[in-house]
């Protein structure tokens, strides 16, 4: 079993066991290195997740409540707009949104496994990391995956069953369940978009936590995530199932069950992150935060041009 402790990543080449690693030469970083992990890792970030989420469950749930909430009125809106059959596709692809969202799970995670104590306000640090822009950056990349394939999952409907909208959920779930047409969409919806998510899986398995713990570029934290895949693509693929049978599991008590799996999946996947990437041996520096010029309202709006107030002076 994986173990580790904290930041730090060898800078020479090395081969120990199951870690391999890239060497860069004079100051430059060196490329994380992958562990080959198993699934008794994957036991291990689940439990890890579950103890986080004992510690700091209301400061959890306050951060995912928008899940049920949304899903509940998701849920309603599309009920009373006859669009009945983007329903699923809907509430199935907020996992694909799932790992940028978990953002300030990931920091309380982090906080804990420092021995520090981690609140709701401690989560909010995430939007002063370095990288968050990265991770806006790839998280806008996660949102326009969620677009296409809802867009996608509208297609494969209407390819089915024409523009006619289903007059209610036993129409619905009759045209579904009873019809070539519908065991046609059920086949060919799942696999598209198992499709979509073995997308996402692949560029952000390991992304985010990357980004947040040694401040790497949206595009190193991918190809990274990649990496992992690669050279551990049983267990990626059996984390992902996790991920969708608990996310599944969570969606049926009326989308309130996510109130636990949500926080429960994010604070698994910094533990899946440390479990996979080889820590930091010599930890770069942060870099200072710039200064923040107070500038009153009083010289507003001259504040917004400081070469007039400099050839003024």
């Amino acid at each position: 079993m994986a173990t580790y402790h904290g930041n730090v990543t060898p800078q020479g080449v090395t081969s120990q066991g199951n870690v391999t690693s890239l060497t860069q030469s004079g100051s430059a970083a060196s490329a994380p290195v992958i562990r080959t992990i198993g699934f008794s890792d994957l036991h291990r970030a689940l439990q890890l997740g579950w103890e986080d989420f004992k510690a700091v469950p209301s400061h959890a749930i306050i951060l995912c409540i928008i899940y049920p909430v949304l899903g509940l009125v998701l849920a309603r809106a599309v009920h009373g707009y006859s669009v009945l059959p983007l329903l699923f596709p809907l509430a199935a692809g907020f996992a694909l949104l799932g790992p940028f969202a978990a953002l300030g799970l990931y920091e309380m995670s982090r906080r804990r496994e420092r021995g520090e104590e981690a609140t709701a306000s401690d989560a909010l640090e995430v939007l002063r990391s370095p990288s968050f822009g990265a991770m806006l950056g790839l998280g806008a990349l996660l949102l326009a995956l969620f677009v296409t394939w809802v867009a996608t999952a509208q297609a494969i409907y209407i390819t089915a069953f024409g523009y006619e909208g289903a007059t209610g959920v036993t129409d619905f779930a009759t045209r579904v369940l009873t019809t070539p047409q519908g065991w046609w969409l059920i086949v060919v919806g799942c696999g598209v978009g198992f499709i979509f998510a073995l997308v996402a899986l692949c560029v952000s398995v390991v992304s985010f936590p990357l980004m947040l713990d040694r401040h790497a570029s949206a595009g190193e934290a991918m190809v990274a995530s990649l990496r992992a895949v690669a050279r551990n693509p049983v267990p990626m693929a059996t984390w992902g199932l996790i991920v969708a049978v608990l996310l599944v599991a969570g969606s049926l008590p009326a989308f309130l069950g996510l109130a636990i799996v949500i926080p429960l999946l994010g604070h698994a996947t910094w533990h899946l992150y440390r479990e996979t990437i080889e820590p930091e041996l010599n930890p770069q520096p942060l870099p200072p935060r710039a200064h923040r010029v107070h500038k009153p309202a009083a010289d507003f709006p001259a504040n917004l041009f400081p070469w007039r107030r400099r050839d003024d002076a």
